[in-house]
């Protein structure tokens, strides 16, 4: 084998090697700190971020209170952007604040009391996709 030749076999066989990524079909980016909740909203505002087979994701602000629920087929990580909380998961309560993180197993009851002045504002996503219907109250 010729110099010429050894060159494009060893170029081949590392393109051959080399793991493919395969990237998203569209990238969704949001300045999440720029997303604000309408003026006028009762309880709860939900903003959909993005969704796929794999993931929902979600901004949620809340003034008052998520009532205790569960997800059979979900589960759900919340990361805190806004405000304080008390938050129960299962028999155990905790205080959320700005960069709480937490990761609710599904089938486990979860909801959330606001504390501050601030309407809680988070980062939730669910998995797999989320269409609404895996959830069941717990009170």
């Amino acid at each position: 084998m010729n110099m010429t030749g050894f060159i494009l076999a060893a170029l081949a066989l590392l393109v051959l090697s080399t793991p493919v990524i395969a990237s998203p079909s569209a990238l969704v980016l949001n300045d999440l700190a720029a997303i604000q909740a309408p003026a006028e909203y009762e309880n709860i505002h939900v903003k959909a971020l993005s969704s796929d087979q794999h993931a929902s994701e979600f901004l949620i602000f809340i003034k008052k209170f998520v009532p205790l629920h569960r997800h059979e087929t979900h589960s759900e990580t919340i990361y805190v952007l806004e405000g304080v909380a008390e938050m129960q998961i299962g028999n155990k309560q905790y205080t959320l604040k700005k960069g709480s993180f937490i990761k609710v197993p599904q089938g486990v009851a979860h909801g959330v009391r606001v504390l501050s002045s601030t309407a809680l504002k988070v980062l939730s996503v669910q998995a797999p996709e989320f269409f609404g219907k895996d959830r069941f109250s717990a009170e």
